[in-house]
């Protein structure tokens, strides 16, 4: 069973990428992020069409996030972070796929820091930490997969002289993620390559994909009974170079089924 997560950066804009990505990999689960439309917009029939039904938080201009699951209905078991009523943005989605659980997350950026939006973005780390607390309590085999907006090391991007002031940087968050770690989760892509960094993203600014100079801010989560069946974990780099694709690549875990 592969499980994916795709930062998509606008899902109509960005078809012809996710298409090819999926008729070519076949993932069994895809969690989307940064879908920039309504639930309504969200284009349900052309998935469809390749053999995936869709569970869908839209946001018009804005995140979004979607899980799409092949050749099956996701159960869908929450939508939204608990903790704040007054969230009203769309960064998590929750289903009951193939037995397990599967959390799909883009994180706040936070950027510019210090200021409102770190804030929220340390807030939302903190509900979404209390939460995965709360999975791994209940026992369910989980999987946490998304865009967390965090460079877990120094190990994890091209240089840091350009980034001493990102939010994606900032000891907070990167103490929040450490201690999801710390609680119990497995790292795929870290357990997969404990040497060498396995970059999700590169800016389309400063002709970073060329050269190499990359992040990686795409992590899979798992919990203790799935990091048992964990096989082999990767990112999809070619789909990057794809014509018109997002400035992320697809990340990926294989189980034992």
């Amino acid at each position: 069973m592969r499980i994916a997560t795709y930062n998509v950066n606008d899902v109509r804009k960005r078809i012809g990428p996710l298409s090819a990505w999926l008729d070519v990999t076949a993932p069994d689960v895809a969690c989307l992020q940064e879908l920039k439309c309504t639930t309504a917009e969200f284009p349900r029939d052309a998935l469809r069409a390749m053999g995936y039904e869709s569970l869908v938080l839209g946001q018009k201009s804005w995140n979004g996030v979607a899980l799409l699951a092949k050749g099956v209905e996701p159960l869908e078991i929450r939508r939204g972070l608990p903790g704040d009523p007054g969230d009203t943005e769309a960064r998590y989605l929750e289903a009951a796929v193939h037995g397990m659980v599967i959390g799909c997350c883009y994180m706040p950026n936070g950027n510019p820091q210090p200021g409102p939006k770190f804030r929220y973005k340390l807030d939302w780390f903190r509900r979404f930490n209390a939460h995965a607390a709360s999975l791994l309590a209940s026992g369910h085999p989980t999987v946490l997969a998304g865009d967390y907006n965090v460079v877990p090391t120094d190990a994890d991007l091209y240089s840091t002289r350009s980034f001493v002031d990102n939010a994606l940087l900032q000891p907070e968050p990167r103490a929040a993620y450490q201690s999801l770690l710390d609680a119990g989760w497995t790292d795929a892509l870290k357990r997969q390559s404990p040497d060498a960094s396995l970059y999700t993203f590169w800016s389309y600014l400063r002709n970073r994909w060329p050269r190499d100079a990359g992040l990686r801010i795409d992590h899979l989560l798992l919990s203790p009974q799935v990091a048992q069946r964990m096989r082999s974990a990767g990112v999809d780099r070619a789909v990057r170079a794809l014509e018109g694709a997002s400035d992320h690549a697809p990340a990926w875990v294989d189980l034992e089924d």
